[in-house]
């Protein structure tokens, strides 16, 4: 009995490990373990209410959009090919793009910059 627990639990064990491993989210860490500023936490409320429904932050995975993950530390947007700076990334929260809506009415000008400044973060 002992040894059939004992092979239970290891295989339990290998495919906790096994899903973890698979597994390339981090762990969600707070705006102090970020070392973010004021308008960088602003940002990431606005991304938290509006964004990561679809795009996932801290993941290479993307949700129903690409991941922003790393997002300006590319040189071009992965799917539209457009230069990854504040003023295509805005252009495309503003107007939308695809399937994705446009945010132009529902954020302001400052809620938009802050989730700029929050999106070179990730």
């Amino acid at each position: 009995m002992n040894h059939k627990l004992s092979s239970l639990c290891l295989c339990a064990s290998l495919l906790n490990l096994l899903l973890l491993a698979a597994c390339d989210a981090e762990r969600r860490k707070s705006d102090a373990e970020l070392g973010l500023n004021p308008q960088q936490v602003a940002g990431r409320q606005v991304y938290d209410n509006f964004c990561d429904r679809c795009h996932n932050p801290y993941s290479s995975r993307g949700r129903q959009g690409p991941s922003m993950k790393g997002v300006f530390q590319r040189q071009y947007l992965p799917l539209s090919g457009l230069p990854a700076n504040d003023e295509r990334v805005g252009e495309i929260i503003r107007l939308g793009r695809s399937k994705m809506p446009a945010y132009g009415q529902a954020l302001s000008e400052q809620q938009i910059q802050d989730l700029l400044v929050y999106m070179h973060t990730l």
